[in-house]
């Protein structure tokens, strides 16, 4: 799956690749607000709860369509009424029907900093990004090179976006924190991007990777597969900072009680997903 996405973006991405186009993004992004800190929002945790990044998409290949009807702008609202320290949202339009104008009307609307969750390949998605008011890209080790990922983290920096670097496997973090010695985020994926497949396991093996040093300076985030506040208090137990969670917030009947209870242990035991 991971490599059919990666495929159709590049062509998507192809199509939409000119001077003039840049040019344009240019303009906009001279025109545009500063970028929100979106790392330093998610520095330290809530007590002893990992600060959420709160996920914006209608659907995924792996869930289907998570909400109908799907209203970004009400979502996002519930999530930072309830709470979460940052959005995450998608805008690839073929797998997740999301878009850059439905980024772009959230980070207008909400006072919260914005991680454009997209397959990166190529440089114009960064100016993009901050054009369509992203305060954060995300780099996945899996897709990219050692070069590609230098690159692109300088090329964010240049435009003002903070960068979360995801990881799956071990050997995914050795690449990364080779070519990033200073990395400020770091994302652990629980979902193999190969099978869909989640496992919190993942996070509890990586984490263990990672040397004292780096985790002192870093924020770590561990992304997908969290549904419930024994999830959170997990991951919080093994110094987890941050939390990416989507699905599970989606799909939920009650948006804000959800995010609630992730956040709140004293709300966890009425609440279902």
């Amino acid at each position: 799956m991971l490599r059919e996405i990666v495929a159709c973006k590049r062509d998507e991405v192809n199509d939409r690749k000119s001077s003039s186009h840049k040019l344009n993004l240019q303009r906009i992004i001279a025109d545009t607000p500063f970028a929100v800190g979106f790392a330093k929002a998610l520095h330290g945790t809530q007590g002893e709860c990992p600060r959420l990044i709160a996920e914006v998409k209608k659907q995924s290949p792996s869930g289907g369509v998570l909400r109908d009807p799907f209203d970004p702008l009400a979502i996002a609202n519930a999530y930072k009424s309830a709470g979460a320290s940052a959005l995450s949202v998608l805008t690839d339009q073929r797998y997740f029907h999301g878009s850059l104008d439905i980024m772009a009307t959230v980070g207008k609307a909400v006072a919260l900093p914005v991680l454009n969750k997209e397959f990166m390949v190529d440089e114009i998605q960064f100016y993009e990004a901050r054009a369509y008011r992203a305060d954060a890209v995300l780099l996945i080790v899996a897709i990219l090179e050692r070069s590609q990922l230098i690159e692109y983290s300088h090329l964010a920096q240049e435009l003002g976006l903070d960068v979360l670097v995801e990881i799956h496997t071990e050997g995914e973090l050795a690449i990364a924190t080779d070519a990033m010695p200073d990395i400020q985020l770091l994302g652990i994926n629980n979902r193999d991007l190969t099978t869909l497949t989640t496992d919190l396991a993942t996070t509890f093996r990586l984490v263990n990777c990672i040397s004292s040093e780096l985790r002192n300076n870093m924020t770590i985030v561990s992304e997908s597969g969290i549904s419930s506040r024994i999830d959170v208090e997990r991951l919080a137990e093994v110094g987890i900072h941050a939390m990416l969670v989507g699905e599970a917030l989606l799909k939920a009947q009650n948006i804000s009680r959800k995010v609630s209870e992730l956040l709140d242990a004293s709300l966890s035991s009425p609440i279902t997903s």
